[in-house]
């Protein structure tokens, strides 16, 4: 079960299966899902998962909730195998917050309500702002005369050149197309989702589309400054 505020993080190592079933409430569903990219030499590991509820933070007008990495002198006891920040950031009505970060990491704002600025630039509800690597600081403004709520991440540029593909990641095409063989043959690696109840036992993956599969451009460089 997760809850708001909590982080629910599942590895998937060299292979996992999972689902998400909702609670049955008429209320809408309302958080947050981040995929994190793996180093090529963890890649292949062992599945894991771990929950974790974090502490309020009290600032200058918000309070934050550190789930992953540090921040403000909180740090989650979560293991990553990156360097990597994820936090939740409640702003007041009208509040300014100008945060610390690591400037070896690019950082991310996700507004999730109300209308808030990154740096001077106006996010509305669902935009990202980008910040690159090389900036020491974050300034947050709630614009609004209601409190807001954004998502802080942040991570040293990942270098590794990754295809993303349905619910596959890997380094080339035929990896990719070796994946998805072992998904549809049952193949152990993937594990089993005990004592799940619904329709469809297993999803079967989508066919290929009939082109290769590229990888995604490479991070900007460690230099580069951009607020979007």
């Amino acid at each position: 079960m997760v809850r708001p505020g909590e982080l629910n993080l599942m590895t998937a190592g060299a292979g996992i299966s999972h689902s998400e079933v909702s609670v049955g409430s008429d209320a809408a569903l309302h958080g947050v899902q981040l995929w994190v990219a793996l180093p090529d030499s963890d890649r292949d590991g062992g599945r894991g998962f771990a929950h974790h509820v974090p502490d309020p933070i009290s600032l200058t007008g918000a309070v934050a909730r550190v789930f992953l990495g540090e921040l403000a002198g909180s740090r989650s006891p979560v293991h990553t195998f990156t360097p990597l920040l994820g936090a939740q950031i409640d702003l007041d009505a009208n509040a300014q917050l100008h945060l610390d970060v690591d400037p070896t990491f690019e950082h991310g704002v996700l507004c999730d309500v109300g209308t808030v600025t990154m740096n001077g630039t106006d996010l509305a509800v669902g935009d990202l702002g980008y910040q690159g690597a090389g900036n020491a600081s974050v300034r947050l403004c709630n614009v609004g005369d209601r409190p807001a709520r954004v998502v802080l991440l942040g991570g040293a540029p990942f270098s590794e050149e990754l295809l993303m593909w349905w619910n596959f990641v890997g380094r080339t095409h035929d990896k990719i197309v070796g994946y998805r063989q072992l998904w549809e043959e049952a193949d152990p690696r993937f594990g089993v989702v005990e004592g799940y109840r619904g329709s469809v036992t297993r999803l079967p993956a989508p066919p290929l589309p009939t082109a290769r599969l590229r990888p995604r451009p490479t991070p900007r460089g460690p230099n580069e400054k951009e607020n979007t």
